[in-house]
């Protein structure tokens, strides 16, 4: 597969992530981690479905055990933090902290052998940060201190998906399809959490069962098959620095089905990830 192509197949995971808060939203009143529960065994029992089909699953055997726990506590770690930080803080600036997870795997990618860190992909991060900040935090006020656990597990958050990102580099050689494993072992572990911290609460309307069904289907379930082949034979620092199109694109979806308004900072928010994109893009390419 060439590096164009990969890159682009990486992307989409992008495109569905920007899917997961109406998806969320639509799933309600189902508590955090049994959500993660329900949606990260559809997301590997379809995985496991692809790798028979395809004829994969055997070759899943080969897999060290090693891989198998990073890969597990890169999903369920990142989840676990960020589901954390979102009760111990205000949602928004803990999940502006938790974004920061692009920009890390731009600058944690200039380590990775035969990667060079380009001023074009500093700037253009930055700008994506800046877009990030406007969309997230809605161009509010800054951060209060007694919220600091919360935002130190954001942080941690960040540091899990972005290090999880860049060290998958490192295993390339492991096949997509042990991803699949990896979302089952997820669940299984979301699972114990929910009976010891949540009341189990199930969707009364066919409308919340198929918003679960949609983030199994897709952004916790496609998107991390598809980010494996793009941050293992792709352009991981392009595609760090495309992900910060994820909360533009949701709240593009909030704004088309009526959840959110559309406003000037969202124009802002715009221009700056464009744009931080574009001269990332350039920058990976040598322009």
């Amino acid at each position: 597969m060439t590096r164009p192509r990969a890159t682009a197949i990486g992307f989409c995971a992008v495109l569905l992530w920007a899917l997961l808060a109406l998806f969320t939203v639509g799933s309600a009143p189902t508590p955090p981690f049994l959500l993660n529960t329900l949606s990260f065994t559809l997301g590997g029992t379809l995985g496991l479905i692809w790798a028979a089909a395809t004829g994969a699953l055997p070759g899943l055997r080969r897999v060290p055990m090693r891989v198998y726990v990073f890969g597990t506590l890169g999903l369920f770690g990142y989840h676990a933090l960020y589901f954390s930080a979102l009760r111990l803080a205000p949602a928004a600036e803990a999940g502006l902290i938790a974004y920061l997870w692009p920009l890390l795997i731009v600058l944690f990618s200039g380590l990775l052998p035969g990667e060079t860190l380009r001023k074009g992909h500093i700037v253009g991060t930055l700008l994506g940060l800046a877009g990030a900040t406007l969309i997230i935090t809605g161009g509010g006020a800054g951060f209060s201190s007694q919220y600091l656990p919360g935002y130190a597990l954001a942080v941690l958050g960040a540091l899990t998906w972005s290090g999880y990102s860049v060290l998958s580099r490192r295993v390339g050689d492991v096949p997509t399809a042990s991803v699949a494993v990896f979302c089952l072992a997820t669940a299984a572990l979301s699972f114990p959490l929910h009976l010891m911290w949540e009341e189990t609460v199930l969707p009364t309307t066919t409308l919340g069962w198929a918003a679960i069904a949609g983030l199994g289907l897709g952004p916790v379930g496609l998107a991390f098959y598809v980010w494996d082949i793009g941050v293992k034979q792709g352009d991981i620092q392009l595609l760090g620095t495309a992900s910060y199109a994820a909360p533009l694109l949701s709240t593009l979806v909030l704004v088309i089905v009526g959840v959110a308004a559309p406003s000037y900072i969202l124009l802002w928010a715009a221009l700056l990830i464009t744009g931080g994109a574009i001269i990332a893009a350039r920058a990976s390419f040598g322009d």
